[in-house]
């Protein structure tokens, strides 16, 4: 899912991201509340309306970008109250009211408002935020107004605390929601610690409902995570890569300001479809970047997003093929700092 944060996915069209064959974008709560305001988007018709984008969305309850706010907010049973870092306003937030949020916003699938705690954290820190966790979830389940139209999707913690993870995982799966999500990672932890939760926390939740892995999306995270389990993803780094000038090729990372490109009239990768690859050359690309010209965020975005698409449609073939452990056996291998330890 590429993330449209502010109900955009940056630098992107609707029509662009459709192209990079796309399906499901997600969009923040946190963000969308502050401005314009869920009220605003409600009288739009809705997130999909609000951008014009109508295939599925996904909402994050804003909790991890509330949690980021580690000098601005207070946590308490309650709920979390924060400082606006937009324009000083008081805000609480307690698990209904992102809830209440995410029903005007309209999004298909909406995530329960969960506590995401620091790496590193003490034990019995991860242990009380995780259970605060559960206990927002079963007000979220309530608060919940239409779950004919919005699948609310549970949100497993436990830090790199495993034993605490499949406690949640177990507690997660016994309120049969449509979906569950795994949280609190990629907030500072190294890719082994990473992988070791996903392994560990994926196959304990039901293999029939959708397992959203948050936050995470590089190839070989990604191919882990789906040999794990995992269903569904969201990433920045397709379009935060973009911005820098950083091209994904065939899973390694090229710096288009490099001065090998500059004279490379050859395309960015002859064997992707996208409006990006099939028209420009790499010399042209890294003239954009070098001049900073907006158009060259636009044509990496494109190309960017459409890499990991493309990825992720790889995996599914051969899945369907019987072919993915032969076929990705590269990136099935463990971090590389997994295999020193």
């Amino acid at each position: 899912m590429p993330v449209g944060t502010l109900a955009n996915v940056k630098t992107l069209t609707p029509a662009q991201l459709a192209a990079t064959g796309a399906q499901m974008v997600l969009a923040n709560t946190y963000h969308l509340h502050l401005q314009p305001g869920e009220g605003i988007v409600a009288q739009a018709g809705g997130l999909h309306r609000f951008m014009g984008w109508n295939q599925p969305m996904l909402t994050d309850s804003g909790g991890f970008q509330v949690f980021s706010l580690s000098e601005l907010r207070k946590i308490t049973e309650d709920g979390v109250t924060f400082r606006s870092p937009r324009d000083g306003q008081i805000i609480n937030m307690p698990p209904e009211r992102s809830i209440e949020i995410q029903n005007a916003l309209g999004a298909d699938v909406i995530m329960a408002f969960d506590e995401c705690p620091p790496y590193p954290a003490e034990r019995s820190q991860i242990q009380e935020s995780t259970a605060r966790t559960y206990r927002w979830l079963q007000r979220c389940i309530i608060a919940h107004k239409y779950p004919e139209k919005q699948a609310l999707f549970g949100i497993v913690q436990g830090g790199v605390y495993l034993d605490l993870r499949a406690e949640a995982a177990r507690q997660l799966a016994d309120l049969d929601l449509p979906g569950y999500a795994i949280g609190g990672v990629s907030v500072g932890e190294p890719p082994e610690l990473i992988d070791q939760i996903v392994q560990a926390t994926a196959p304990l939740l039901p293999a029939d409902k959708p397992r959203y892995l948050m936050g995470v999306g590089t190839h070989r995270e990604i191919v882990r995570a789906i040999a794990a389990g995992v269903d569904l993803f969201d990433c920045v780094i397709p379009t935060r890569f973009a911005r820098h000038g950083t091209a994904l090729v065939a899973g390694e990372r090229w710096n288009l300001k490099n001065a090998q490109f500059r004279e490379d009239f050859t395309p960015l990768d002859s064997s992707c479809p996208c409006y990006t690859c099939q028209t420009f050359t790499r010399a042209y690309l890294c003239h954009l970047i070098r001049c900073q010209e907006l158009l060259a965020y636009t044509l990496l975005s494109i190309h960017n997003v459409t890499e990991l698409v493309r990825f992720t449609q790889r995996i599914r073939a051969a899945i369907i093929g019987d072919r993915f452990t032969e076929e990705f056996a590269t990136w099935l291998n463990p971090p590389e700092s997994a295999l020193i330890s």
